[in-house]
């Protein structure tokens, strides 16, 4: 991993746990974090796919004490925001770009793609390791995290709103569904674990459903 000590960089983050462990192992391997950059919809006035608000987001970089930025995108501009964004974080001095994809081929292309456009290198810290494994390894480094959208044509959502331990995993295995989530059957909100300095505060709403998907909505 000495290739990797004492580089800086950007992570590309979305508030679950993925992202989380990546940003963790990065950190771990002695790589100097930089800044946490969202994806942000702006017609929605929430991170895209995991709907965190801009207020929570806040609060995760004042306790990992990251600083952090979003990417305000509608849809059909979010790849040339996104580099637009990488390439500010080159200019500031940054090498790589973190990320959290496990195994998804089409996320490892666009990614790459995306920092190879402005001469970033991508870096994937989980990448091809077995998804059981890290799902096991974030929740016994001390990392909590709250199931916060379902895809009930995946998993049932009663799973929404639990905290995700190891025996909450295994019955999400259980069900059918991947272990890890990373099919999209569920996202979580990580608020506490060893990059945090205190657990991040956050309300937790009821149970919405929407289209496929059991919500709870996550407010400061």
């Amino acid at each position: 991993m000495d290739k990797y000590k004492g580089r800086k960089f950007v992570a590309s983050y979305s508030g679950g746990k993925d992202s989380t462990l990546a940003i963790y192992r990065a950190i771990s391997h002695g790589m100097v974090p930089m800044e946490l950059i969202t994806t942000y919809n702006i017609d929605r006035h929430k991170s895209w796919f995991h709907g965190m608000p801009k207020e929570l987001l806040d609060r995760v970089s004042k306790e990992m004490n990251i600083p952090s930025s979003l990417i305000l995108t509608k849809g059909e501009d979010y790849t040339k925001n996104f580099e637009a964004k990488l390439r500010e974080a080159k200019e500031n001095g940054a090498e790589f770009c973190v990320f959290g994809d496990i195994d998804l081929e089409g996320h490892l292309k666009w990614c790459t793609e995306r920092c190879e456009a402005v001469g970033l290198e991508a870096y994937f810290p989980l990448w091809k390791e077995s998804r059981k494994k890290l799902v096991y390894e974030f929740i016994d480094s001390g990392f909590k995290t709250m199931i916060t959208v379902v895809d009930n044509s995946k998993m049932p959502g009663s799973f929404a709103g639990k905290i995700l331990t190891r025996e909450v995993a295994d019955e999400i295995e259980k069900s059918g569904a991947d272990i890890c989530g990373e099919n999209g059957e569920y996202h979580t909100f990580a608020f506490d674990g060893p990059l945090f300095n205190n657990p991040v505060q956050f309300i937790a709403g009821d149970k919405i459903e929407i289209d496929n998907l059991t919500i709870i909505p996550i407010t400061e």
